[in-house]
């Protein structure tokens, strides 16, 4: 009955053109959840549907709550956004790991530069990662160290689905994403496995946020690190916690 009530009650909002003002004052029925652009799709499947979901680089969603924006649960991609968070006292509570992710080099369909990886062929490639301070882009610089190699992006993108979106819009021949959004652009990109990319997973954590809604985000939290939520992961490619 509780949920049958919230989603009339959210028909309303979205005929009186209120939706958005609800988000940002905290409507009592909902979770607000700042996740990383990376979750987007896995996020939208577990929630229940009494969610706000707000999508972005991990670091600029850490930004955003230290520049008070309300939220109840907050989940990165890397350890080092949350550490930030829990340092400038963002987080309530101990984070929880749920996932992990490898990195993979996709281009446009059908690789017509025949790029064969981190190496010589990228030669005249117009390249595109993710920008330093964001987890995907932590973890290209990681492994092109690992593997000695320069890289020279074109551009460098505030979020993983960013970069992904260059490639699939024909703006760049390649770009460095995570596995999980190489295989959700399906045949739009090709696939090229990176050696020693399993060396450096990217860690997902996922805590409440301070000031927030404990029983709500807590809720939300159990739906992600519960049963069903990891099946959810791991159907979309994400390792286990």
């Amino acid at each position: 009955m509780r949920k049958r009530l919230w989603k009339i009650g959210a028909a309303v909002s979205l005929l009186a053109g209120a939706s958005t003002l609800a988000a940002c004052t905290g409507d009592a029925s909902e979770t607000t959840v700042f996740a990383a652009a990376s979750l987007a799709d896995v996020f939208t499947e577990i929630d229940d549907g009494n969610s706000v979901l707000s999508f972005g680089g991990s670091s600029s969603l850490v930004d955003q709550l230290a520049g008070g924006a309300r939220a109840d649960v907050f989940a990165s991609a890397d350890a080092a956004n949350m550490d930030r968070a829990r340092a400038e006292d963002l987080i309530s509570g101990r984070p929880v790991k749920f996932a992990t992710n490898s990195l993979v080099l996709v281009t446009e369909a059908n690789n017509p530069l025949a790029i064969t990886g981190l190496d010589d062929s990228l030669d005249g490639a117009k390249l595109v990662t993710c920008a330093p301070q964001v987890p995907c882009g932590r973890a290209s610089q990681e492994l092109a160290a690992d593997l000695g190699v320069e890289l020279k992006p074109v551009s460098q993108e505030l979020s993983v689905t960013a970069v992904l979106g260059k490639v699939t819009s024909g703006e760049a021949d390649a770009g460095l994403v995570y596995g999980t959004d190489a295989a959700r652009a399906g045949d739009q990109v090709e696939q090229v496995e990176i050696p020693r990319a399993g060396d450096h997973l990217n860690e997902y954590w996922i805590a409440l946020v301070a000031g927030g809604n404990v029983a709500a985000g807590q809720e939300f939290i159990d739906q992600v690190t519960g049963a069903y939520g990891q099946e959810m992961l791991a159907d979309r490619g994400f390792g286990a916690p």
